[in-house]
């Protein structure tokens, strides 16, 4: 019998292409791994359209319908619960998750932001960077806790803040580079290479000090 592929459910909000990143890494066999559904909160979100081609199941949560964030996250509890994932990937998904959706779904909860965290948290980070004079900017893939754009962060990317650069130039560059390393903490994640000793995460069972870095196509440990 063969044995179940780990499982993933992936929340958006627009047009997805952190989540294409993840579709092709499984198309090109470079993540063992299958999405189970995809969760948006955006009916025209263009992102719908990558996983309806891939033949992934769609699920519409509007935020709007529901009168406060708890309902809203349990209604996507709801959906998510009986398909069991090994990890729900947050993919451009821009809503603030209640405590307790957290809570449920601690240590098998990821996102990916677009900076060096723990620098600008929230939004405008590529502007806020060039506006700092920073020499370098990037993303960061980090387990979610309570606090905003916080929580153990598994591995970087990282650019160089250019002359030339402006917020939509740097935007562009950074975000291939998300669609390298989001699949590849999602591997480390389903292959049990990741670990938490309480909140402390591990990497292939020793203390992970300081997050994996990517730059210049290699990965730094």
């Amino acid at each position: 019998m063969e044995k179940e592929k780990p499982s993933l459910v992936v929340l958006i909000s627009g047009g997805g292409s952190n989540l294409q990143a993840i579709i092709d890494a499984i198309t090109n066999n470079e993540l063992d791994a299958e999405i189970k559904a995809v969760i948006c909160n955006q009916a025209e979100a263009s992102g719908l359209d990558r996983s309806a081609k891939a033949n992934i199941q769609n699920h519409i949560v509007d935020h709007r319908l529901f009168p406060d964030r708890e309902s809203f996250d349990q209604a996507m509890t709801e959906i998510i619960d009986p398909l069991n994932p090994d990890l729900v990937v947050l993919a451009g998904f821009m809503r603030i998750l209640s405590d307790d959706f957290i809570d449920h779904y601690q240590h098998r909860l990821i996102n990916i932001h677009p900076s060096l965290l723990p620098k600008y948290k929230g939004l405008n980070t590529h502007q806020l960077a060039i506006d700092n004079d920073d020499a370098k900017h990037g993303a960061s893939v980090h387990y979610v806790s309570h606090e905003l754009d916080s929580g153990p962060v598994v591995i970087q990317a990282e650019v160089p803040i250019l002359t030339t650069d402006n917020a939509d130039t740097l935007a562009a560059r950074v975000l291939k580079e998300e669609h390298k390393i989001y699949p590849m903490a999602i591997k480390m994640h389903t292959e049990g290479r990741l670990t938490f000793d309480k909140d402390k995460l591990n990497l292939d069972n020793k203390l992970l000090c300081k997050p994996l870095l990517w730059k210049d196509g290699q990965l730094h440990t």
